[in-house]
């Protein structure tokens, strides 16, 4: 951004707008995914092909907190 862009003075309405919308449609987005727990899988495997598309040489594979924990709990035990 600009100096003179952040000098305006409604740059700040229409930034908070944006984060308005952005929170909005993230909430749109939890309800779909409550209802469709799938959808989330889905949207990874979408992620993960455009971010090998990209030419990437490392590639970040999130896991489930639950396989963490029961992984923790079994070192907890030796």
């Amino acid at each position: 951004m600009s100096v003179l862009a952040a000098q305006r003075p409604g740059n700040k309405v229409i930034h908070a707008e944006g984060e308005a919308q952005a929170a909005e449609k993230l909430s749109e987005a939890a309800n779909i995914i409550s209802v469709y727990p799938a959808a989330i899988h889905l949207r990874f495997l979408q992620t993960i092909t455009k971010v090998t598309a990209e030419k990437n040489s490392t590639t970040i594979l999130p896991l489930p907190i639950d396989l963490l924990t029961a992984f923790l709990q079994k070192k907890e035990k030796e």
